[in-house]
């Protein structure tokens, strides 16, 4: 039984509300859960106190047990003392965001071309 510390989505339609849940990693997003461990209102302002509303001891608990949280919740996490504060940059790859190859070899032949250009001039 794997289980999961991650967002079950509520509220209406473009009013988004998720509760942070302990789940098994197989029931569906909204289904069943094992446990309510806090909620994420995302309209409220970033500042505000009831943005993010957690019960650490229990996500303690949990985590304890095996429960792992997803990226997501990571970043909730981030200000208290549940995950290291490295935890949350794992998923980050800044090299994704960087042109393939092809751009690249593209980009390195309109630069020569600009390059040829401006010698012919000058």
């Amino acid at each position: 039984m794997a289980l999961k510390i991650r967002l079950a989505r509520g509220g209406s339609k473009k009013r988004p509300f998720y509760r942070i849940v302990v789940a098994e990693a197989t029931c569906p997003r909204d289904g069943r859960f094992v446990e309510r461990v806090g909620s994420y209102n995302p309209i409220l302002a970033s500042d505000h106190a009831d943005r993010v509303v957690l019960n650490t001891e229990r996500v303690k608990y949990w985590m304890s047990v095996g429960a792992q949280p997803t990226d997501r919740v990571v970043k909730f996490f981030k200000g208290t003392d549940l995950v290291a504060p490295n935890a949350a940059a794992v998923k980050n790859n800044p090299k994704q965001a960087a042109p393939k190859k092809k751009a690249q070899a593209r980009i390195k032949a309109e630069q020569e071309k600009a390059a040829a250009a401006a010698q012919a001039e000058g």
